[in-house]
């Protein structure tokens, strides 16, 4: 087995690397790498540079690969690291290039040491684990950061030396609820009349929702989502990681993975909200609006999607990063990671130390978001 580097994920046979990271979630699949990459979102001149591992076998066979960037900044990690880069900058060394095991964009967890399944796995991940520390040194980049690891991937990581580092998201888990009102019958009577104001509000505003997916969703709607995709950029001063070419590109190489929620009023497109689907969990995404509706965000971005994954019986819906207003809605705190390798003894020390702080941190505060969740019976207990 040997282990080499492809400057680009359309070098790789797309059965072969779908074989490899399966079809549970979408954000691994080389229809969405390859989308980010065909539209110019990664590449040359994005600080995005792939440089994907894989490993052959002695048959030239694919039996394991990873995602792969050389990066020139922290932008669009969704894993800070603002502060290391300034401590080696102030210290007068190089943080960059670096190399993160990540999917661009997207702080959503899946594998990242993408294995054959006849394949042995301590061999395997630990030939990867030595192909990204291999690279690193070539080129001379400061650190690797495997980004939303699954804990397979985390703890094969861990064992190689490599710092864990714990964050947090809001999950929704689905209890086996019939319906959205089923959902509700867990909150505390108070929370439970807000969410129910709060959607009534919406229709008496005179709003229309609907959910499409697949192939239900059109050249037509995907540009108005964009429409509100930078609209969000715009007003929260963000930056536009995504062109319309991804997007339409989405739309025609993995619609299966596509549940787009629109917002109308008058016959009139005004918000949306992009979710993909993977094989039991619904992600979401990006959302935005032209016309402001008030509680119109927690409709399209949390309401109903959830009501989508009742109907469904998918068991999860992660709503992205950031944002403790999702607890009120029902999503409670759920742990994230990360690993990482510094090149550097004095630094890596110093970052194992911070870790260790941050950890307890991370914990503690977990506990008191869930311990002020909205349920009756206190949080993350079936109703």
């Amino acid at each position: 087995m040997r282990v080499d580097v492809v400057p680009g994920i359309t070098n790789i046979e797309a059965g072969q690397w779908n074989a490899l990271a399966g079809r549970e979630n979408p954000f691994i699949t080389h229809e969405f790498l390859a989308a980010l990459e065909n539209s110019g979102c990664t590449g040359e001149g994005t600080g995005w540079i792939p440089q994907h591992l894989i490993v052959l076998d002695d048959t030239h066979r694919l039996i394991a690969a990873a995602p792969a960037y050389i990066k020139l900044h922290s932008y669009g990690e969704y894993v800070f690291d603002w502060a290391w880069a300034n401590a080696y900058e102030r210290a007068g060394l190089a943080y960059y290039p670096k190399i993160v095991l990540a999917v661009p964009f997207s702080p959503v967890s899946g594998p990242r040491l993408l294995l054959d399944p006849t394949a042995d796995p301590d061999a395997v991940r630990s030939l990867l684990i030595g192909g990204a520390e291999k690279l690193a040194r070539h080129l001379r980049a400061s650190s690797i950061h495997c980004l939303f690891p699954v804990e397979d991937d985390l703890a094969a990581l861990e064992t190689h030396g490599w710092l864990k580092r714990t964050g947090y998201q809001f999950h929704w888990q689905n209890q086996d609820y019939a319906d959205f009102e089923g959902f509700l019958r867990g909150f505390s009577a108070q929370k439970r009349k807000k969410i129910k104001r709060e959607r009534r509000s919406v229709r008496e505003s005179g709003v229309l929702l609907e959910v499409r997916a697949g192939t239900d969703v059109s050249d037509q709607h995907w540009r108005f989502f964009y429409e509100c995709y930078c609209a969000t950029i715009e007003k929260h001063g963000g930056i536009a990681y995504l062109n319309l070419d991804f997007f339409l590109t989405l739309g025609q190489t993995m619609p299966e993975k596509v549940v787009l929620v629109l917002a109308s009023r008058d016959h009139r497109y005004i918000a949306a909200a992009l979710n993909l689907i993977g094989r039991d969990t619904l992600f979401g995404r990006y959302w935005g609006q032209i016309e402001s509706v008030e509680h119109l965000h927690f409709e399209v971005c949390y309401y109903t999607p959830i009501e989508h994954c009742i109907r469904n019986r998918l068991r999860r819906f992660e709503a992205g990063a950031q944002g403790e207003h999702k607890l009120n809605r029902g999503l409670l705190p759920a742990p994230t990671y990360s690993a990482h390798w510094l090149s550097h003894p004095d630094f890596s020390q110093a970052i194992a130390d911070f870790l260790m702080h941050e950890h307890r941190g991370v914990e503690y505060h977990m506990h008191e978001l869930n311990e002020h969740g909205p349920f009756k019976r206190g949080p993350g207990q079936k109703p």
